[in-house]
């Protein structure tokens, strides 16, 4: 008679769906959303949990598997420019670790495993190998990097840049290029001001611009327009700004959460 834990089983379905939504995240070179990614990892734990259960055996039904990977992975990456590349590659890894795992189990003799030690020692092995592969990603999609570095007042910062051709967000009143940048790169300029700098909406940063030091009277607002959509950014113009050691005199900087990704804190 075989024996299911379901807390344990709970468990390892519960980090295996979350390390492979961060994998998948990171081939696809997109902002980590850590929380979003647990949600989801929640929701496959709990309906690997279900499948198990007397009279919910069609659950685990093709049909019924496609559609929770396909509902888990809508739950990880909605809201992204292009969210089925990042759930068909969440497939594709549940799949490849699937079946690995099947190929141990029949290695041992056709008994399941449930080891929680061996099962996260090949999830991590897992999650390691392709965070590996992610480092490589941008040689072969042709993408470049940057090194930035800010100058405000008597602090800086230093951080990666994306260089993206398709940025062409300018400043309507200088013309000027624009720079996006991750808050939380700017963490270094603006000590103890987190929940100001990611916390607030634009306006309202707008209007606490004067709790930052060295901000006061820089900071406004510019319009932009993405396929997400269209809103505002706050925009500000530092002492001193160098890509990659060589100083650019017609670059501006706004924030934005978005600018963030596997390997960079801003898209130049």
């Amino acid at each position: 008679m075989e024996i299911l834990y379901l807390d344990l089983y709970f468990l390892v379905n519960l980090l295996a769906d979350y390390l492979l939504c961060l994998a998948a995240a990171r081939l696809c070179g997109l902002r980590l959303r850590r929380k979003r990614y647990l949600l989801a990892a929640l929701f496959g734990a709990l309906y690997a949990v279900l499948c198990t259960l007397p009279g919910l055996g069609l659950l685990a039904s093709p049909a019924g598997i496609l559609g929770s990977g396909l509902l888990l992975g809508g739950i990880a990456f909605r809201g992204e420019t292009r969210p089925l590349r990042p759930m068909l590659t969440l497939l594709l890894l549940a799949a490849a670790l699937g079946g690995g795992l099947y190929a141990l189990t029949l290695q041992s003799g056709g008994r399941p495993i449930l080891s929680l030690r061996l099962l996260l020692s090949s999830f991590f092995v897992f999650y390691g190998l392709l965070k590996l592969l992610s480092r490589f990603r941008s040689r072969w999609d042709g993408s470049k990097k940057a090194r930035v570095r800010l100058v405000l007042g008597s602090r800086e910062a230093s951080f990666p840049a994306l260089i993206d051709s398709g940025n062409s967000l300018r400043d309507p009143a200088t013309g000027a290029g624009v720079l996006i940048v991750s808050p939380r790169a700017l963490r270094p300029l603006f000590p103890g001001s987190d929940a100001l700098l990611e916390g607030l909406s634009p306006v309202e940063l707008l209007e606490a611009q004067g709790q930052l030091p060295g901000l006061t009277g820089r900071l406004r607002l510019i319009p932009f327009r993405s396929l997400n959509g269209e809103g505002l950014l706050p925009l500000f113009r530092p002492d001193a700004l160098y890509v990659d050691q060589k100083k650019c005199e017609d670059l501006l900087v706004a924030l934005s959460p978005e600018a963030r990704g596997d390997g960079f804190e801003a898209i130049l």
